[in-house]
């Protein structure tokens, strides 16, 4: 049998190895809980029936607002023992934003710092025998305001069935991985990042689970637990090379690691390619929305800097102009994705569908091209780019460029109203020595070498702190608003 359903698949587990370690979650203090497959298992059993208990029903909601915890997976694992379909969301929104978005969800039930002891308390009361099989509708939504701020829900609709190809790594696109993994998930489980694991959990790879990013914690687990692979965003990968101590740290446990999230400057990418090697580094290119993919390894990456991959696992790409005519080699476009995983996705919220071809090319507004080889290169969103003096600017790029100065730590790029040049290109750096932060001046005439004219900033702005989320994003709109549009 290939397609098992979630909830046997567990019990499967569990009865292959009981005591084997299935789980490890280490909080921000960096104490640690460790839970075996047995221990899982039986708390899928026990928190099921209290869901049920508490009226969730199969094909309902469950909205989980809780940072990275045991009672987080806990209440996955038993949301899919029952059919429900498990939505995890920011835990530190305002109130009348989490309301906004729970109003969207409509969840039978809500896992939260309030309901969860509960719920922990409801589950002691109940039996932990497997509960009756069944498949869930859809394996999970993911939390998303988008470009235009408005709320609404990306839902995967597969169903909650696990088959070999679910579990597969990265990298055996390329070499053969050792199985079962140790991986190591920083991300919060709210962000695409850190579920996904939860998947590969269910392969029988161990995971590692951080309550928080911390740069210090993350290279401990990696040489305690001898983590084999990670997935983390730029800004993740910045932190660990900036630890004054990771040339010195015990990196020969990991095998692979893979990169998504965000275009990834090359000066990180290269310090990466030192620490570990380039043959162990996968960089990916892909949206919430199971559009497609397209990946690369490292040492291909050299042959194609900047890209972020060719078509993989049978995903087909199109860049198309804005009539939907397929535009030169080279020239940029709107990126489009084609592949059997195309339409496995529903907005709950009202937000219309992706634009898609006749042939059935989806598109995510995305921005980029094609080289002779096929391989892809990704500008920018197209709702992020800055229209300048009646030229194209595009964020990441100008980022790029002005990370490598060596004091800045973080940047974001937006474009701001403008009576000149209709919107000014302008930067917000976070200093790497608060102390001595960089000028602006310093700043523009660092990046002037590096940049065509009309793209260098017109403007800088020094802050204490970009803000940014626990998955390490950023809302541009919100930081245009916030310096009057």
């Amino acid at each position: 049998m290939t397609d098992i359903p979630y909830g046997r698949q567990l019990t499967d587990l569990a009865d292959n190895d009981p005591d084997g370690t299935a789980l490890i979650f280490i909080a921000r203090d960096g104490a640690q809980t460790s839970l075996s497959w047995c221990q899982l298992e039986q708390a899928a059993n026990t928190w099921g029936r209290a869901l049920r208990s508490k009226g969730v029903a199969f094909g309902d909601h469950i909205a989980l607002c809780l940072p990275n915890s045991v009672e987080l997976v806990n209440t996955v694992l038993a949301a899919w023992k029952i059919g429900a379909i498990p939505i995890p969301m920011r835990w530190d929104l305002p109130d009348w934003e989490q309301q906004r978005l729970l109003e969207v969800i409509d969840p039978a039930f809500v896992l939260d710092g309030s309901t969860a002891g509960d719920l922990q308390r409801a589950a002691a009361t109940h039996s932990d025998a497997p509960l009756p099989v069944v498949v869930s509708p859809a394996v999970n939504g993911i939390c998303s305001s988008g470009s235009t701020g408005l709320p609404k829900i990306i839902l995967n609709t597969s169903p909650g069935v696990w088959t070999p190809a679910s579990s597969l790594p990265f990298m055996a696109h390329w070499t053969e991985v050792c199985q079962p993994q140790t991986i190591l998930v920083p991300a919060p489980m709210y962000h695409t990042n850190g579920f996904i694991p939860l998947r590969f959990l269910l392969g029988g790879d161990r995971l590692v689970v951080l309550e928080k990013f911390d740069a210090r914690l993350f290279l401990d687990a990696v040489e305690r637990h001898r983590i084999t692979t990670f997935t983390a965003t730029p800004t993740m990968l910045s932190r660990l090379a900036d630890q004054p101590d990771v040339d010195q740290r015990d990196l020969s446990s990991i095998e692979w690691i893979l990169q998504g999230g965000a275009v990834m400057p090359p000066t990180l990418l290269h310090r990466w390619f030192d620490l570990l090697s380039p043959e162990q580094v996968v960089l990916s290119y892909g949206m919430t929305e199971n559009l497609g993919l397209a990946a690369l390894r490292g040492d291909e990456w050299l042959d194609h800097p900047g890209s972020v991959g060719q078509g993989f696992r049978d995903t087909e790409i199109q860049i198309l102009d804005d009539a939907g005519d397929p535009v030169p080699t080279g020239e940029i476009g709107e990126i489009y994705l084609r592949a059997p995983m195309t339409g496995q996705y529903r907005y709950i919220g009202g937000a219309p569908p992706l634009t898609t071809t006749a042939d059935g090319f989806t598109s995510a507004g995305d921005l980029g091209w094609l080289d002779s080889d096929g391989y892809l290169y990704v500008a920018d969103r197209r709702t992020d780019m800055i229209v300048t003096g009646g030229a194209n600017v595009f964020p990441a790029e100008v980022e790029s460029a002005l990370i490598d100065h060596p004091g800045i730590a973080d940047v974001v790029v937006i474009g701001l109203t403008d009576p000149r040049w209709g919107r000014r290109v302008h930067a917000v750096v976070q200093p790497s020595d608060h102390a001595h932060p960089p000028t602006a001046d310093g700043v523009i005439e660092y990046v002037r070498g590096r940049l065509a004219a009309y793209k260098v900033p017109k403007s800088v702005e020094v802050v204490d702190e970009i803000p940014r989320t626990a998955a390490t994003k950023v809302s541009r709109s919100a930081m245009v608003q916030a310096r009057g549009g």
